[in-house]
């Protein structure tokens, strides 16, 4: 496929433009003012900013001497109408960005610098190359995060599901960062070393335990100029990989900087981390062992309580790559049921609570065919803000617990289904997965219970159903209407899916909401 830099010129700031109302145009130009690209929103004279991009080139050039590389620079020039910034792209060329007289420019150079990186990855591709054109928009970023995180993260991680998360990639210039990203992104290596210029964003997608994991990557540039945009870059990270080259022992020592700056920047400071060695394949320049990366990622992780790993990698040869993204997938994935799991929990104890504010003694029973699957009774015994409970029966067919703050909760085999006469409410599971037809012995389990629960009890019917049942039929079969006319209560059926967690916790809800009310 013929690689169309034009093409991607025009899409790249066409979607940046449609971004970033007050930028009025945006161009790339070399050091003579010869245009290479751009685009704009409207009448905008592109040739007088190229004139101007060429009297600014001589501060930019002055500019560089100061920084490491001597290759990034910018400045900002005011006119009547516009407010116009340049950044160095590289030696030879400038992007210009066209702003509204009235836009900010600390907002607008964090964008610049990514347009800037994508730039000089355009102009510098070859054959075959991926060049990711996508503009994040930072303003809105922690935002989307959030939204992401409330999303189906109640899955098993042996589970299918989709997950989707940022986390950024930091460390010292020349460890191989970028290289990391392509090797996993590509599956590709180059020897040409560029450095990043503020930002480079990447998404990929790839299968982890059955699951589609989507990420999106945030390759930062390492040099100090850079540090006052990171803080816009670190937004909503949710997980980050701080590498190191273990040939350089100053890029391993720096490590504890970039941890810092990481917990200064993101708004979570507890994301997870794996600290990245890398170079593996350089045995005999090797400076850092293996033993000292494990010791800095144990110490780490016992003084600030974070979730931390170390491995080591090989963008060269691909050692290694696969497994660190896994990694930091799979403390992600696992974070995100923590988070969701405590969050449902406190949701549950705080109706738990106000019902116990209308009455002393709130009784729930759960009711199954093995005392070991018990989705509804495991999920109330996890709230950590209960206590401990105390056990005041435990048969073969029944137990008996007891919370300080009046919460009884009974678990009972379908044997034991006669003694729900102290409930307010009531949780009994069927599975109906590899049956034809429901077993009549339902029927009869639910009418027991029907008779035997408080007037005003709630029931909950949960049925384990394949997709391709025919829950019509099912419902048809366990039919009670006749003996719900002679008693005056709440009977709900719903059906338990493969992702079973999400049916128990709404349904838990529910039935905690309607005791609740009838109080």
């Amino acid at each position: 496929m013929v690689l169309r830099k034009n093409k991607l010129f025009v899409d790249l700031f066409n979607e940046f433009l449609e971004i970033n109302k007050e930028v009025e145009a945006v161009i790339v130009s070399d050091s003579e003012g010869l245009i290479i690209a751009g685009e704009k929103r409207k009448d905008i004279n592109m040739e007088l900013v190229s004139v101007l991009t060429s009297i600014v080139n001589p501060v930019l050039q002055r500019m560089r001497h100061e920084f490491a590389f001597k290759k990034f620079g910018n400045a900002t020039f005011d006119t009547e109408e516009h407010r116009l910034l340049f950044i160095s792209v590289d030696e030879e060329r400038i992007l210009s960005l066209v702003l509204d007289s009235m836009a900010s420019i600390e907002k607008m150079s964090p964008y610049g610098l990514f347009l800037s990186e994508k730039t000089a990855q355009i102009l510098n591709a070859e054959q075959g190359d991926l060049i990711q054109i996508s503009v994040p928009n930072f303003e809105y970023e922690a935002e989307n995060v959030m939204r992401l995180k409330n999303q189906l993260y109640q899955m098993e991680l042996a589970t299918q599901g989709e997950y989707r998360f940022k986390f950024v990639i930091l460390g010292n210039h020349e460890v191989g960062k970028t290289s990391i990203i392509r090797r996993f992104v590509e599956n590709k290596y180059s020897d040409d070393y560029r450095a990043t210029i503020g930002l480079n964003v990447l998404t990929h997608t790839f299968e982890f335990f059955g699951s589609e994991i989507g990420v999106t990557l945030y390759d930062l540039g390492a040099q100090k100029y850079f540090r006052r945009f990171r803080k816009v870059y670190y937004s909503g990270a949710q997980a980050a990989f701080i590498v190191f080259d273990l040939t350089n022992r100053e890029s391993f020592e720096n490590i504890m900087n970039w941890y810092q700056e990481l917990k200064d920047f993101a708004a979570d400071e507890d994301i997870p981390i794996v600290i990245v060695g890398n170079k593996s394949d350089l045995k005999k320049e090797r400076q850092i062992f293996y033993q000292e990366g494990v010791k800095l990622s144990n110490r780490l992780s016992e003084m600030e309580k974070v979730n931390l790993s170390y491995i080591e990698t090989s963008a060269l040869t691909g050692e290694n790559i696969e497994d660190a993204f896994n990694l930091i997938s799979y403390h992600y994935v696992m974070k995100s049921k923590e988070l969701e799991d405590n969050r449902r929990s406190d949701i549950l104890y705080e109706k738990i609570v106000s019902i116990l504010k209308k009455k002393i003694v709130l009784t729930l029973s759960f009711i199954t065919e093995n005392k070991m699957w018990s989705p509804g009774l495991q999920t109330l015994t996890k709230i950590k803000k209960l206590g401990e409970s105390t056990s005041i029966r435990d048969y073969e067919d029944e137990q008996v617990f007891q919370y300080s703050n009046g919460l009884i909760i009974k678990q009972h085999l379908y044997s034991a289904v006669d003694d729900v006469s102290s409930s307010d409410g009531v949780f009994c599971i069927f599975d109906v997965r590899n049956k034809d037809h429901v077993d009549p012995e339902w029927k009869y389990i639910i009418i027991k219970i029907i008779e035997n629960i408080k007037s005003n009890g709630v029931v909950l019917i949960g049925i384990r159903a394949l997709e391709s049942s025919s829950w019509s039929q099912i419902i048809e079969e366990l039919n009670v209407d006749e003996q719900l006319d002679e008693k005056s209560i709440d009977l709900l059926f719903f059906r338990i899916g493969v992702d079973f967690r999400i049916d128990i916790f709404d349904q838990m809800k529910s039935m905690l909401s309607n005791i609740n009310d009838k109080y």
